[in-house]
Protein backbone atom coordinates (compact mmCIF):
# COMPACT_ATOMS: atom_id res chain seq x y z
CA UNK A 1 0.00 0.00 0.00
CA UNK A 2 1.21 3.20 -1.15
CA UNK A 3 0.23 6.40 0.96
CA UNK A 4 0.21 10.52 -0.05
CA UNK A 5 -1.28 13.54 0.97
CA UNK A 6 -2.88 16.26 -0.48
CA UNK A 7 -4.61 19.31 0.75
CA UNK A 8 -4.87 18.32 4.03
CA UNK A 9 -5.92 14.12 3.28
CA UNK A 10 -4.07 11.35 3.47
CA UNK A 11 -5.08 9.08 0.73
CA UNK A 12 -4.03 5.17 0.42
CA UNK A 13 -3.19 3.79 -3.37
CA UNK A 14 -2.86 0.16 -4.32
CA UNK A 15 -1.73 -1.17 -7.68
CA UNK A 16 -2.34 -4.78 -8.50
CA UNK A 17 -1.93 -6.18 -11.93
CA UNK A 18 -3.00 -3.34 -14.35
CA UNK A 19 -5.93 -2.13 -11.86
CA UNK A 20 -4.63 0.89 -9.56
CA UNK A 21 -7.51 1.25 -6.64
CA UNK A 22 -8.09 4.93 -4.49
CA UNK A 23 -9.16 5.68 -1.28
CA UNK A 24 -9.58 8.16 1.48
CA UNK A 25 -9.97 5.53 4.44
CA UNK A 26 -10.08 7.86 7.30
CA UNK A 27 -12.90 9.71 5.94
CA UNK A 28 -16.04 7.52 4.89
CA UNK A 29 -13.25 4.24 4.39
CA UNK A 30 -14.40 5.87 0.48
CA UNK A 31 -12.56 3.92 -2.44
CA UNK A 32 -12.50 6.32 -4.68
CA UNK A 33 -11.46 5.19 -7.81
CA UNK A 34 -10.45 1.91 -9.47
CA UNK A 35 -8.69 2.36 -13.10
CA UNK A 36 -7.57 -0.20 -15.40
CA UNK A 37 -4.90 -0.01 -17.02
CA UNK A 38 -5.43 -1.10 -21.17
CA UNK A 39 -3.77 -0.99 -24.04
CA UNK A 40 -6.28 1.40 -25.16
CA UNK A 41 -5.57 3.55 -22.54
CA UNK A 42 -7.23 3.85 -19.29
CA UNK A 43 -10.94 2.95 -18.01
CA UNK A 44 -11.97 4.36 -15.14
CA UNK A 45 -14.25 0.89 -13.48
CA UNK A 46 -15.11 2.90 -10.42
CA UNK A 47 -15.65 6.73 -11.17
CA UNK A 48 -14.10 9.63 -9.23
CA UNK A 49 -15.05 13.36 -10.29
CA UNK A 50 -12.38 15.65 -10.52
CA UNK A 51 -11.55 18.31 -8.22
CA UNK A 52 -14.09 16.75 -5.36
CA UNK A 53 -15.06 18.62 -2.03
CA UNK A 54 -13.03 16.51 0.39
CA UNK A 55 -14.64 18.99 3.05
CA UNK A 56 -18.31 17.71 1.61
CA UNK A 57 -17.54 14.07 1.14
CA UNK A 58 -21.01 12.98 2.04
CA UNK A 59 -22.10 14.59 -1.40
CA UNK A 60 -19.55 13.73 -3.28
CA UNK A 61 -20.71 11.86 -6.51
CA UNK A 62 -18.51 9.28 -7.31
CA UNK A 63 -16.27 6.05 -5.44
CA UNK A 64 -17.90 3.59 -3.53
CA UNK A 65 -20.01 5.34 -0.46
CA UNK A 66 -20.29 3.02 2.35
CA UNK A 67 -24.32 3.16 3.92
CA UNK A 68 -24.53 1.92 7.47
CA UNK A 69 -26.37 1.38 9.93
CA UNK A 70 -29.10 1.61 6.91
CA UNK A 71 -29.29 3.15 3.50
CA UNK A 72 -31.78 5.80 1.59
CA UNK A 73 -33.81 7.96 3.03
CA UNK A 74 -35.41 7.17 6.36
CA UNK A 75 -38.43 8.11 8.45
CA UNK A 76 -40.11 7.91 11.46
CA UNK A 77 -43.69 7.99 10.80
CA UNK A 78 -43.59 10.27 8.31
CA UNK A 79 -41.08 12.40 9.72
CA UNK A 80 -38.01 12.39 7.11
CA UNK A 81 -34.44 11.53 8.26
CA UNK A 82 -35.43 10.15 11.35
CA UNK A 83 -36.18 6.39 13.10
CA UNK A 84 -37.20 4.75 15.60
CA UNK A 85 -35.41 2.47 17.71
CA UNK A 86 -36.71 -1.03 18.88
CA UNK A 87 -37.70 0.89 22.21
CA UNK A 88 -39.83 3.15 20.06
CA UNK A 89 -37.45 6.20 20.70
CA UNK A 90 -37.13 8.78 17.63
CA UNK A 91 -33.49 9.48 16.61
CA UNK A 92 -31.78 11.25 14.14
CA UNK A 93 -30.81 9.61 10.76
CA UNK A 94 -29.12 10.99 7.59
CA UNK A 95 -29.91 10.06 4.13
CA UNK A 96 -27.71 6.89 3.80
CA UNK A 97 -26.58 6.93 7.32
CA UNK A 98 -23.42 7.99 9.21
CA UNK A 99 -20.99 6.06 7.54
CA UNK A 100 -20.19 7.86 4.25
CA UNK A 101 -19.03 11.20 5.96
CA UNK A 102 -17.97 9.73 9.19
CA UNK A 103 -14.55 9.72 10.40
CA UNK A 104 -12.72 5.56 10.58
CA UNK A 105 -9.31 4.41 11.72
CA UNK A 106 -7.37 1.64 9.30
CA UNK A 107 -6.81 -1.05 11.78
CA UNK A 108 -4.76 -3.37 8.56
CA UNK A 109 -3.44 -2.99 5.56
CA UNK A 110 -1.61 -5.38 2.97
CA UNK A 111 -0.23 -4.98 -0.42
CA UNK A 112 -3.43 -6.04 -1.81
CA UNK A 113 -6.42 -5.24 1.36
CA UNK A 114 -6.97 -2.85 3.88
CA UNK A 115 -9.63 -3.07 6.62
CA UNK A 116 -10.89 0.23 8.44
CA UNK A 117 -12.59 0.38 11.59
CA UNK A 118 -15.52 3.18 12.10
CA UNK A 119 -15.00 5.91 14.96
CA UNK A 120 -18.83 7.08 15.91
CA UNK A 121 -18.71 10.77 16.31
CA UNK A 122 -21.56 12.46 18.95
CA UNK A 123 -24.09 12.72 16.53
CA UNK A 124 -24.03 9.13 15.55
CA UNK A 125 -23.72 7.95 18.73
CA UNK A 126 -27.04 9.91 19.43
CA UNK A 127 -29.11 8.58 15.91
CA UNK A 128 -27.49 4.85 16.75
CA UNK A 129 -26.49 4.47 20.49
CA UNK A 130 -25.35 1.04 20.07
CA UNK A 131 -21.85 -0.39 21.82
CA UNK A 132 -20.44 -2.18 18.76
CA UNK A 133 -17.72 -2.15 16.33
CA UNK A 134 -18.46 -1.49 12.13
CA UNK A 135 -15.57 -2.49 10.03
CA UNK A 136 -15.07 -1.97 6.20
CA UNK A 137 -13.02 -4.25 4.32
CA UNK A 138 -11.50 -4.18 0.98
CA UNK A 139 -9.37 -7.22 -0.98
CA UNK A 140 -7.73 -6.08 -4.50
CA UNK A 141 -7.16 -8.01 -7.41
CA UNK A 142 -5.76 -7.48 -10.99
CA UNK A 143 -9.70 -7.73 -12.31
CA UNK A 144 -11.36 -7.92 -8.72
CA UNK A 145 -12.57 -6.09 -6.27
CA UNK A 146 -14.10 -8.33 -2.77
CA UNK A 147 -15.87 -6.06 0.19
CA UNK A 148 -16.84 -6.67 2.93
CA UNK A 149 -18.43 -5.19 5.61
CA UNK A 150 -18.88 -5.94 9.32
CA UNK A 151 -20.86 -5.36 12.23
CA UNK A 152 -19.96 -6.56 15.95
CA UNK A 153 -22.41 -6.56 18.65
CA UNK A 154 -21.01 -5.81 22.45
CA UNK A 155 -24.34 -5.08 23.55
CA UNK A 156 -26.75 -7.38 25.97
CA UNK A 157 -29.07 -6.68 23.74
CA UNK A 158 -30.22 -7.47 19.75
CA UNK A 159 -29.32 -4.30 17.34
CA UNK A 160 -30.88 -3.68 14.17
CA UNK A 161 -29.06 -2.67 10.74
CA UNK A 162 -29.49 -2.97 6.78
CA UNK A 163 -25.81 -2.03 5.28
CA UNK A 164 -25.02 -1.04 1.72
CA UNK A 165 -22.66 -0.27 -0.82
CA UNK A 166 -22.84 2.89 -3.41
CA UNK A 167 -20.76 2.38 -6.33
CA UNK A 168 -20.57 4.47 -8.98
CA UNK A 169 -19.51 2.95 -12.07
CA UNK A 170 -17.93 4.39 -14.79
CA UNK A 171 -20.27 4.37 -17.46
CA UNK A 172 -20.11 4.44 -20.84
CA UNK A 173 -16.32 3.14 -20.84
CA UNK A 174 -16.48 3.33 -24.77
CA UNK A 175 -15.86 5.67 -27.11
CA UNK A 176 -19.02 6.19 -29.42
CA UNK A 177 -21.29 4.08 -27.43
CA UNK A 178 -23.87 5.21 -25.14
CA UNK A 179 -25.99 4.24 -22.10
CA UNK A 180 -28.20 2.13 -24.40
CA UNK A 181 -25.08 0.09 -25.67
CA UNK A 182 -24.94 -1.28 -22.27
CA UNK A 183 -27.15 -4.11 -20.89
CA UNK A 184 -27.50 -4.92 -17.03
CA UNK A 185 -29.38 -8.36 -15.84
CA UNK A 186 -30.58 -8.34 -12.58
CA UNK A 187 -32.39 -11.49 -11.75
CA UNK A 188 -35.11 -10.36 -9.61
CA UNK A 189 -38.61 -11.03 -9.61
CA UNK A 190 -39.89 -7.74 -7.80
CA UNK A 191 -38.95 -3.67 -8.30
CA UNK A 192 -39.97 -1.34 -6.38
CA UNK A 193 -39.90 2.36 -5.99
CA UNK A 194 -39.24 4.45 -2.50
CA UNK A 195 -42.31 6.72 -2.26
CA UNK A 196 -42.07 10.05 -0.37
CA UNK A 197 -43.67 8.68 2.73
CA UNK A 198 -41.30 6.23 3.49
CA UNK A 199 -43.41 3.23 2.23
CA UNK A 200 -42.41 0.83 -0.98
CA UNK A 201 -44.38 0.86 -3.96
CA UNK A 202 -44.57 -2.03 -6.38
CA UNK A 203 -43.39 -1.22 -9.75
CA UNK A 204 -43.89 -3.14 -12.77
CA UNK A 205 -42.66 -3.02 -16.34
CA UNK A 206 -39.16 -3.87 -15.39
CA UNK A 207 -37.73 -6.61 -17.26
CA UNK A 208 -34.65 -8.04 -17.97
CA UNK A 209 -31.95 -7.84 -19.83
CA UNK A 210 -32.88 -4.63 -20.12
CA UNK A 211 -30.21 -1.20 -20.89
CA UNK A 212 -28.79 1.59 -19.07
CA UNK A 213 -30.72 3.51 -21.71
CA UNK A 214 -34.40 2.51 -20.09
CA UNK A 215 -35.39 5.43 -17.94
CA UNK A 216 -38.07 3.04 -15.85
CA UNK A 217 -34.35 1.49 -13.73
CA UNK A 218 -33.74 4.57 -11.99
CA UNK A 219 -34.46 5.15 -8.54
CA UNK A 220 -35.21 1.54 -9.07
CA UNK A 221 -35.34 -1.50 -6.24
CA UNK A 222 -34.59 -4.48 -7.36
CA UNK A 223 -35.53 -7.83 -4.93
CA UNK A 224 -36.57 -11.15 -4.88
CA UNK A 225 -33.11 -12.53 -6.53
CA UNK A 226 -32.94 -15.31 -7.92
CA UNK A 227 -29.74 -15.59 -8.35
CA UNK A 228 -26.21 -13.84 -6.54
CA UNK A 229 -25.15 -12.58 -9.78
CA UNK A 230 -25.74 -9.27 -11.11
CA UNK A 231 -24.36 -8.45 -14.99
CA UNK A 232 -23.46 -6.02 -17.54
CA UNK A 233 -21.70 -4.89 -20.36
CA UNK A 234 -22.00 -4.07 -23.82
CA UNK A 235 -23.83 -5.64 -26.10
CA UNK A 236 -21.56 -7.51 -27.74
CA UNK A 237 -21.04 -9.79 -24.17
CA UNK A 238 -17.31 -8.66 -23.93
CA UNK A 239 -16.00 -6.88 -21.16
CA UNK A 240 -18.69 -7.55 -18.38
CA UNK A 241 -18.83 -6.26 -15.13
CA UNK A 242 -19.95 -9.40 -12.58
CA UNK A 243 -21.43 -8.38 -9.25
CA UNK A 244 -22.05 -11.00 -6.58
CA UNK A 245 -24.54 -9.78 -4.04
CA UNK A 246 -23.41 -11.54 -0.73
CA UNK A 247 -22.54 -15.25 -0.77
CA UNK A 248 -25.11 -17.65 -1.11
CA UNK A 249 -26.17 -18.58 -4.83
CA UNK A 250 -29.65 -17.47 -4.15
CA UNK A 251 -29.47 -14.53 -1.57
CA UNK A 252 -32.48 -13.64 1.51
CA UNK A 253 -35.41 -12.47 -0.04
CA UNK A 254 -35.25 -8.94 0.47
CA UNK A 255 -31.71 -8.60 -0.38
CA UNK A 256 -31.69 -5.82 -2.51
CA UNK A 257 -30.11 -3.71 -5.90
CA UNK A 258 -30.58 -0.25 -6.33
CA UNK A 259 -30.11 1.61 -10.06
CA UNK A 260 -29.51 5.11 -10.34
CA UNK A 261 -28.06 7.97 -11.87
CA UNK A 262 -27.97 12.05 -11.56
CA UNK A 263 -28.75 12.90 -14.81
CA UNK A 264 -29.08 11.47 -18.54
CA UNK A 265 -25.91 12.53 -18.84
CA UNK A 266 -23.52 11.67 -15.99
CA UNK A 267 -20.37 9.61 -16.84
CA UNK A 268 -21.62 7.28 -14.34
CA UNK A 269 -24.55 4.75 -13.64
CA UNK A 270 -24.53 3.41 -9.56
CA UNK A 271 -25.12 -0.59 -9.50
CA UNK A 272 -25.84 -1.04 -5.86
CA UNK A 273 -25.70 -3.95 -3.53
CA UNK A 274 -27.91 -3.63 -0.24
CA UNK A 275 -28.71 -6.00 2.20
CA UNK A 276 -32.48 -4.88 2.00
CA UNK A 277 -34.76 -2.12 0.64
CA UNK A 278 -34.55 1.35 2.10
CA UNK A 279 -36.55 2.36 5.48
CA UNK A 280 -35.99 -1.08 6.26
CA UNK A 281 -36.15 -0.17 9.92
CA UNK A 282 -40.16 0.88 9.55
CA UNK A 283 -41.37 -1.78 7.38
CA UNK A 284 -39.07 -4.43 8.54
CA UNK A 285 -38.70 -6.50 5.23
CA UNK A 286 -34.71 -6.92 4.79
CA UNK A 287 -34.47 -5.42 8.60
CA UNK A 288 -31.20 -7.75 9.98
CA UNK A 289 -30.67 -8.21 13.78
CA UNK A 290 -27.49 -8.82 15.18
CA UNK A 291 -27.77 -10.85 18.48
CA UNK A 292 -25.64 -10.11 21.67
CA UNK A 293 -21.90 -10.91 21.46
CA UNK A 294 -22.46 -12.04 17.34
CA UNK A 295 -21.36 -10.47 14.51
CA UNK A 296 -22.68 -10.74 11.14
CA UNK A 297 -20.88 -9.80 7.54
CA UNK A 298 -22.28 -8.37 4.32
CA UNK A 299 -19.86 -9.54 1.48
CA UNK A 300 -20.33 -8.40 -1.95
CA UNK A 301 -17.72 -9.28 -5.01
CA UNK A 302 -17.57 -7.31 -8.02
CA UNK A 303 -14.93 -9.30 -11.39
CA UNK A 304 -14.73 -7.84 -14.81
CA UNK A 305 -14.22 -10.42 -17.65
Amino acid sequence: METFSRDGYTYQRWKVGASTFTACMELGARLMRWELDLPSGKREVIYWPENANMEDIGNVRGGNPILFPFMGRNYATGEKFAWKDPDGTRRPMPQHGWARQGKFEITRSSADSVEARFLPSAASQEGYPYNCEFYVRYKFGELSLDCELELVNNESKNIPWCAGHHFYFGLPWHKGLGRQDYILNIPAKKTWQHAADGKLVPLSGVEHPTNFGNPIICDCIHTKLTSNVVTFGPKSGEENVTIRVGEDPVPDSWAAVVTWTQADDSPFYCVEPWMGPPNSHEHKNGLHWVMPGQSEKFFVSIRLD
